[in-house]
């Protein structure tokens, strides 16, 4: 393997959330006051995959995601464990609570632009026990899509609503698919 370059940065512009940080001749950002993120991959008993959509003001769109977000960046909640995060955003995001809450997959979702790394959770016995809709100003907007029509109901928010749609909730239709799958064959 090659010998890692230095690691000594240079942070040309300094945000509120984000720095503009160089690093032996790369630009990119990184999350300030951040723990880490959360990405939850829900499902109800009705094998309906928990999605949000919400206005995201870099593409300037609707976007279709699963329920995400920051962990150690609330007050008092430096330290916030994943888990708690992924249990808090959850809840927050669509108004579903999850009996159990376990961790898939950790990785860097754009690394060549962000420093970013998140965490996947697999949340099951979801119960809603609010509306939902986001913190403060997020206005999210939750979706129970069943699995069966999911490639369908994807489309029609695309084609009719000029919606976007993350890349990550294919992943998650996969990965939730592939555990069904691993489950009618044991």
């Amino acid at each position: 393997m090659a010998e890692q370059p230095s690691s000594e940065k240079r942070i040309v512009a300094a945000g509120r959330h984000l720095n503009f940080v160089v690093r032996n001749g790369w630009e990119f950002v990184e999350r300030s006051r951040i723990s880490g993120i959360v990405v939850v991959v829900g499902t109800t008993r009705h094998g309906c995959l928990v999605l949000v959509s919400q206005w995201r003001e870099p593409v300037q769109a609707w976007v279709v995601e699963l329920p995400a977000g920051l962990a150690g960046d609330v007050a008092g909640l430096e330290r916030e464990e994943l888990v708690a995060a992924a249990h808090r955003e959850l809840l927050e995001e669509t108004g579903f609570r999850a009996a159990t809450m376990e961790p898939l997959v950790s990785g860097p979702p754009s690394p060549g632009i962000s420093n970013e790394v998140v965490t996947f959770f697999r949340a099951r016995g979801l119960v809603r026990v609010t509306p939902g809709g986001g913190e403060g100003d997020e206005k999210t907007r939750a979706h129970a899509v069943p699995l069966s029509g999911l490639s369908e109901w994807l489309e029609t928010v695309q084609a009719q609503k000029g919606m976007l749609v993350d890349p990550k909730v294919y992943a998650a239709a996969y990965l939730v698919r592939r555990e069904m799958d691993e489950w009618m064959y044991e």
